[in-house]
């Protein structure tokens, strides 16, 4: 088949306001499906290919990598090499699970395919974020392949400004919003959701992904157009058959050996312990069994038949008996312990325990200087708050390289939306803040834990906050008409259920949300029934976070860096800088500070120690010294004049010593006393406006041990000043007649 580049199949959607473009046949026509989707000056081209697999996987091996090319923004890469290499950003990441996460369940799952999609923004305008669009023309090039997929979705973003409800904002109406929600839908119901928002309450947050359900439906519409006008046959794809008679032998040896008991012991080492135990015999059993000895494909059948029961059995008890796998119910929160202030030399740290789920905060407090540079579309970004996220293997007794993977990245962004809104401001709190979240041990819900333990530690820090953060992890057991949603969900009930759904916030309103599900949607019935259940846990949790420290600590850990604010004149900024930078550097050599300083004036000292602070404060309050009246000081001799010497007593301040002042007895030639680079202690006597007068005669006298008459001085100094001054008009006149003999002898050359 060929396509004309310049006659590709087009269809186009309006929402929001804004007209989206789904284009096939331009580009990647050798790539499964290919999907050119554009909004205003904004487009990514999307791709799906697919290998097929030699052999059955116990997991759909799908990638899903998204690449923001930096020429789509007229820009330069800022890396070493000026190109796209190497591992991903950190936004790339992110937005690569919000492409994966919609789709991946719309797959079947025993799919022999090897499955990539690839969105690349080529071309990025500074009004439409290309996340969203990503999404979506994810959803419509898998839809035109040949792969079997349960689709349409679409993605959106929902923002709030004023009460109305925006969809795909602008980036400058993205900070405007008290809301900023992505989230992807199918026609019938809410499949992903991933977003911040500033204390809004939670029948907001329903009414947010209401409005933006209802509002992307065109999108789905377009792609179904697109897939009835260029779509490829589908795979034909026969479910994976079992041995319904292993199937069944299975089932009854594990019920035999006590599977039922095994699901509903508390812990979970134990359980885990108990779980492969089952398994070990469930197998020696069966390769006892001349059926199955020497049949390896049916023995690989077993893990999974022997799963699948017990899912089913867990499923079953929480709908039928209300009673889970520790034996809650379906709304009590697992026990809290906290520790605060748990590491001594950190600024602040704090343990979070919530069950066998455990998390180590440490804030670390810095200067402007340790901002997080990013490169980014819209051009450089700083960020003053960071947030890392960190799931050693040893936090699930597991063997596994140390890496910082997807998951990581995305729990750590999500913990940082919902504890930045409590932030103070940066003219309030000038460091630089970052918590780092250690998952000590993990049975579900890490990330809300990393909430919980970062805002304590934040607290523990004196980080001045404007209130408190907690977190909590809904999940969701459905089957047909009936439902059950579980708070605080342990590892194995996410692992079992339908929903992993996230809400942090205040006693005030929501500020991060996060949810995946593996149906095929959520309700919003399901959904208010989930917040409201994560609201009354969340009231809980934060109760127990303020039996052990309700507000931030009043002072600053002795370690973290001492901070001093003070305004100098903005005309002696060059000097504090020095020339080549050569003076703020030898400040901050000698005494280890951060120094900010903004073109106003405003200086920020960061040091490691009080002493520190001080010596750099006293270091830098030498160039914006003021003379004062009656004070020593010593000074450079700058100039030489008739009437005496120009003195620099402080940096770019300088003085007049008149030739009167020079010396105690009398001075007939100023150079018979100083020369030009000399230094001299004098006395300043007179600040009038922006002319000082100085003495060194004053300070000769003082060490002499005799007394100098201020009045007396003036006095003669009013006298000598008027014979200086009618001296001064008699000097005048040659000067002048000399100037205009020059002027004419100049003129008469032209």
């Amino acid at each position: 088949m060929t396509f004309d580049l310049f006659s590709p199949t087009r269809v186009s959607a309006t929402v929001g306001g804004k007209e989206i473009i789904f284009e096939h046949g331009r580009l990647a026509n050798q790539a499964d499906g290919a999907i050119w989707i554009q909004c205003g000056g904004t487009v990514v081209l999307v791709t799906v290919c697919a290998t097929p697999l030699d052999e059955y996987r116990d997991f759909f091996p799908l990638t899903v990598e998204y690449s923001e090319k930096m020429y789509a923004a007229g820009r330069i890469p800022g890396s070493f090499f000026r190109r796209e290499i190497g591992r991903p950003s950190e936004r790339e990441t992110l937005v690569s699970r919000l492409i994966d996460r919609p789709i991946r369940p719309l797959f079947p799952k025993d799919l022999l395919q090897d499955v990539q999609v690839l969105a690349n923004v080529i071309s990025a305008d500074p009004e439409n974020e290309p996340d969203v669009l990503a999404v979506t023309g994810a959803s419509a090039a898998v839809s035109i392949s040949s792969l079997p997929f349960a689709g349409c979705v679409a993605g959106g973003r929902v923002g709030r400004i004023d009460g109305q409800f925006i969809l795909n904002p602008t980036y400058a109406e993205q900070e405007k919003s008290d809301l900023n929600i992505v989230f992807a839908a199918s026609r019938e119901a809410i499949t992903m959701v991933e977003g911040e928002a500033l204390f809004v309450p939670e029948e907001v947050i329903i009414d947010a992904l209401e409005f933006g359900k209802e509002a992307i439906q065109p999108l789905i519409e377009a792609q179904e157009e697109l897939v009835r006008l260029c779509g490829k046959p589908k795979l034909e794809h026969l479910p994976k058959e079992e041995d319904q008679a292993l199937k069944a032998r299975v089932e009854n040896l594990a019920t035999e050996y006590g599977v039922s008991d095994v699901m509903t012991i508390p812990g979970k080492l134990m359980r885990k312990a108990a779980r492969a135990n089952l398994r070990q015999k469930i197998m020696a059993t069966l390769q006892e069994d001349p059926i199955y000895a020497e049949n390896p494909q049916a023995l690989a059948q077993v893990e999974g038949m022997v799963g699948d029961l017990e899912k089913r059995l867990v499923r079953s008890k929480i709908l039928q008996e209300n009673k889970r796998i520790d034996g809650r119910d379906t709304k009590t929160v697992r026990p809290i312990q906290i520790q605060t202030s748990v590491l001594p030399r950190a600024h602040g740290s704090a343990i979070f325990a919530r069950g066998e789920t455990k998390s180590m905060a440490v804030t670390t407090l810095g200067a402007s200087s340790d901002e997080q540079k990013v490169d980014s579309l819209v051009g450089d970004v700083s960020k003053r708050f960071m947030l890392h996220y960190n799931f050693p293997p040893f936090c699930v007794g597991e063997v596994k390289p140390v890496r910082i993977s997807r998951r990581e990245i995305g729990h750590g962004a999500l913990a940082e939306k919902s504890l930045r809104p409590i932030l103070p401001s940066i003219e309030a709190f000038p460091f630089t803040v970052r918590v780092v979240s250690e998952t000590m041990e993990s049975n579900g819900s890490s990330s809300m834990a990393a909430v919980c333990g970062g805002c304590l530690a934040l607290m523990d820090a004196g980080v001045p906050i404007s209130q408190p953060v907690a977190g909590v992890a809904m999940g969701l057991i459905k089957e047909g008409d009936e439902v059950c949603v579980l708070t605080d969900i342990l590892g194995d009930e996410d692992a079992l259920g339908d929903m992993d759904f996230k809400i942090a916030g205040t006693a005030d309103g929501v500020t991060g949300i996060q949810m995946d599900i593996k149906i095929t949607g959520l309700t919003t019935d399901i959904m208010r029934q989930a917040m409201a259940q994560a609201h009354e846990a969340r009231i809980h949790i934060l109760g127990e976070m303020c039996k052990v420290i309700a507000e931030p600590r009043k002072e600053l850990s002795e370690f973290a860096p001492q901070l001093k604010d003070f305004m100098v004149n903005p005309d002696i900024i060059r000097l504090i800088i020095g020339p080549g930078g050569k003076n703020i550097k030898a400040i901050t050599t000698t005494t280890g500070a951060s120094v900010d300083i903004e073109d106003n004036g405003h200086v920020s000292i960061f040091a490691p120690s009080k002493e520190a602070l001080e010596k750099a404060y006293q270091m830098i309050s030498y160039y914006d010294q003021r003379p004062e009246t009656g004070r020593n000081y010593i000074g450079k001799v700058r100039k030489i004049m008739e009437i005496g010497a120009i003195v620099e007593i402080l940096p770019n301040v300088e003085a007049l010593v008149h030739i009167s002042q020079l010396d105690i007895g009398r001075v007939s030639t100023v150079d018979s006393v100083v020369q030009v680079g000399q230094e001299l202690e004098v006395k300043v006597i007179e600040i009038a406006g922006e002319r000082i007068r100085c003495s060194r005669k004053a300070v000769l006298l003082e060490q002499q041990g005799k007394k100098w008459d201020a009045e007396e001085n003036n006095s003669k100094r009013n006298a000598s000043h008027g014979a200086e001054h009618d001296k001064g008009k008699k000097a005048a006149k040659p000067k002048v007649n000399q100037g205009k003999g020059v002027s004419k002898e100049h003129s008469g050359r032209k």
